[in-house]
């Protein structure tokens, strides 16, 4: 059985509060989902700076320093852009860990290339975990189901990837 997204929060709140660590997200898709768990947990301010929900390609460039040409050459749900995207909210919120979103939610807006329910996801990892595995890592995962169920779906990776990381 699958955890709840209310149980994974936790998990990655206590691990982040324990390795005191600090964490922002940089959102599309999810419309700052990701941050709403995480500061629907008591004491988040400890651990939990901030986010960005950069739903216009605009935004992602000027408040993410997301470069226009990187948006124009791969599209906005791109490995590249989600990848700038986490590193603009480390470097703009000063953590240690960002976590980057962007997707084709639907119903409406995929293509044969990129179909409705595409997102791609950044995570910035903490000083010694990013000398051991790169300082951006990046997965695209294909979601199926409702608008709702993508962007839960979304969300639910985006914070348990980084908790595995971290029980690392």
């Amino acid at each position: 059985m699958q955890e709840s997204l209310e149980d994974i929060a936790n998990q990655l709140a206590l691990l982040l509060k324990q390795q005191k660590l600090t964490i922002a997200t940089a959102e599309s898709c999810t419309g700052g989902w990701i941050g709403k768990e995480l500061t629907a947990i008591a004491g988040s301010s400890a651990f939990f700076r901030g986010g960005v929900i950069a739903y216009s390609n605009e935004i992602k460039h000027k408040l993410l320093n997301v470069p226009a040409e990187i948006i124009q050459k791969h599209g906005a749900v791109s490995q590249q852009v989600v990848q700038a995207m986490a590193l603009g909210a480390k470097q703009r919120l000063d953590v240690d860990i960002a976590i980057a979103v962007s997707g084709i939610a639907g119903p409406a807006g995929g293509s044969v290339e990129k179909p409705v329910g595409t997102v791609w996801f950044a995570w910035t990892l903490p000083g010694n975990l990013a000398l051991q595995k790169g300082k951006v890592i990046a997965e695209e995962k294909i979601f199926t189901g409702s608008r709702e169920d993508v962007r839960k779906s979304t969300v639910y990776h985006a914070l348990d990837k980084i908790k595995q990381i971290l029980a690392d």
